[in-house]
């Protein structure tokens, strides 16, 4: 998915007592966890166009995220050998950065699994071949993207655009499924529709049906449109609704989940199984955290000023190993400026972190901003040369 622009202001932290008392409550639905082990919370982080490589994915993972979804691959890249089969490998850090044992699969102690390769394209039978790449390269479970609402997906006739041609979609729904071994889940995530129209509702119902009588296990429903993108608040009653209405099957919500108590608050009003967070995780791994403190029945915490140092520090590192350091500092720019909201003194470290080039840059707001409140030099920008 792509993203839209996020809001500047620090998650809530804060809930009403029935969202506590709900979320003290809630457990994860058992056949989550016997069909995917690992994955024991009913909450996960979302494949994140341009965020969620592994980088990302491990930082959540060390704040108590239990699921992870890789960015849609395309699948003519993945059969090509390209990005899909380099960088979206979940053991790419530990087997080729020189971070972990090879032999454990394991990066710092932490695990890139139980993760989805999603994977997104058009023809079946390339869909089918990509999907069964992502299994020979680990992922435990194939996630296929019937979402993604950009232009040229819709030019493409990718992602969201399925929802126009029920047909076609549910015959990659069974092209997908039958490629993958049957002890890998395989998932599809969906919006609402493309429109309103009772057509798009019908076209929606057919393949959400289709993909449940294709052998997958559950769908996650974005209830916005494709043609809402991200615009405008997402529907949770469709979402309601369709719980109702299948009352047997796994069913995944996902759309406005910003903050903590949103997670369980979608979980009360539309009796979904888990919640997909997106955007409200970017810059935010501890919202997973947070969520683990409320299922306890204790307060969600805010990060310290520590603590997103710390942060901050470990997945600069992940970053730069993954990416280079040119290529890790640039895409850190704009996790610190999502970051930066959890600062005391947000908008002088939003501004400190817009300017950085490299990882000295990085450092050195780090230290002027992160090793002391108020923070000393944040308004300062690096030498010329780092814009």
């Amino acid at each position: 998915m792509s993203t839209h622009t996020p809001s500047t202001k620090r998650p809530r932290t804060t809930c009403d007592e029935s969202i506590r008392q709900f979320a003290a409550e809630t457990r994860v639905d058992p056949r989550i966890p016997a069909a995917v082990p690992g994955f024991d919370a009913p909450f996960f982080q979302a494949g994140l166009a341009g965020y969620s490589d592994a980088a990302m994915r491990l930082i959540a993972r060390r704040h108590g995220c239990p699921y992870c979804v890789t960015e849609a691959l395309l699948d003519r890249t993945l059969i090509s050998g390209g990005k899909g089969r380099t960088r979206e490998d979940p053991d790419i850090l530990r087997a080729e950065c020189d971070l972990g044992d090879p032999g454990e699969n394991r990066l710092a102690g932490m695990e890139d699994h139980p993760v989805a390769g999603q994977v997104m394209g058009t023809d079946p039978d390339e869909m089918a071949e990509a999907a069964a790449l992502l299994v020979e390269l680990g992922h435990d479970v194939i996630d296929v993207n019937l979402a993604c609402p950009v232009k040229k997906i819709k030019r493409r006739k990718r992602g969201g655009h399925f929802l126009t041609a029920p047909i076609e979609a549910i015959e990659v729904l069974r092209a997908v499924r039958d490629a993958v071994p049957n002890t890998i889940p395989c998932t599809v995530k969906l919006r609402r529709g493309w429109d309103d129209s009772p057509e798009m509702e019908a076209n929606f119902d057919r393949i959400f049906d289709g993909a449940y009588e294709s052998g997958f296990l559950w769908a996650t429903v974005h209830c916005r449109t494709v043609e809402q993108k991200y615009i405008g608040p997402s529907h949770w009653p469709f979402l309601t609704k369709l719980v109702q209405q299948y009352p047997d099957r796994l069913i995944f919500g996902s759309g406005d989940i910003f903050e903590v108590g949103d997670i369980f608050a979608m979980m009360q009003k539309t009796g979904v199984h888990a919640v997909s967070v997106a955007r409200g995780c970017i810059g935010n791994p501890w919202i997973f955290m947070q969520a683990k403190q409320m299922m306890r029945g204790e307060q969600p915490t805010p990060p310290t000023l520590e603590q997103q140092r710390h942060t901050l520090v470990d997945h600069f590192r992940l970053c730069t190993a993954l990416h280079g350091e040119t290529g890790g500092s640039r895409m850190m720019r704009k996790f610190g400026i999502r970051f930066s909201v959890h600062h005391q003194h947000a908008e002088l470290v939003r501004k400190a972190f817009v300017s950085v080039g490299s990882a000295d840059d990085w450092k050195r707001v780090l230290d002027s901003c992160y090793l002391s409140d108020p923070p000393q030099e944040c308004d300062e920008s690096p030498p010329s040369g780092h814009h």
